[in-house]
């Protein structure tokens, strides 16, 4: 791994730490007594997921999917094959989906839909990092850690081949030309 293609820090350990206590204070507040399951898609949201939850005052239950591509299919259709489904029943609960980052939308447009057939009580979105730059499908974000500009991210659970998630700030990579 080298940190020199890290061209420079976009949030800073402390900016992520703060804004994350900001976004467990507003959910407390909005799912008081509504006990709801935070779902996350491993493996990016790691960090952020398991800091959110700490930051959250309230009751609830943590749930993670895992999902890939099929092959032969084009990465931009946001459909996904589901590797690891939930392990809890969403019927008739408050659901909060928990991203690392949003770019197009259509991976999550595609998850929250097939949410909506399990029948939940709702379901919303948190995600730390929003690129609307990149979005194709409108879908509606209840909380955004941080809006970012269009560039290769790693850091706080985003990688570049599967190297540089552990970081605790979130940087600019130098992609490769």
């Amino acid at each position: 791994m080298n940190l020199t293609k890290i061209k420079k820090i976009i949030f800073s350990e402390k900016q992520i730490r703060d804004r994350v206590k900001e976004l467990g204070q507003q959910i407390s507040a909005d799912y008081k007594d509504k006990h709801p399951i935070l779902i996350s898609v491993l493996k990016g949201t790691l960090y952020f997921m398991a800091d959110l939850t700490r930051a959250i005052d309230i009751q609830v239950n943590i749930d993670f999917m895992s999902i890939g591509v099929y092959p032969g299919v084009s990465r931009n259709t946001g459909i996904v094959k589901i590797n690891k489904d939930l392990d809890l029943n969403i019927t008739g609960r408050h659901v909060l989906f928990v991203e690392d980052i949003i770019n197009t939308g259509l991976t999550m447009g595609y998850l929250v839909q097939n949410m909506e057939s399990r029948k939940p009580a709702s379901i919303k979105i948190c995600t730390l990092l929003n690129n609307p730059q990149k979005r194709l499908m409108n879908i509606p974000l209840e909380y955004v850690g941080f809006e970012v500009p269009d560039t290769y991210l790693v850091g706080y659970g985003l990688d570049h081949n599967q190297e540089y998630r552990h970081l605790p700030y979130i940087g600019e990579f130098e992609a490769k030309p």
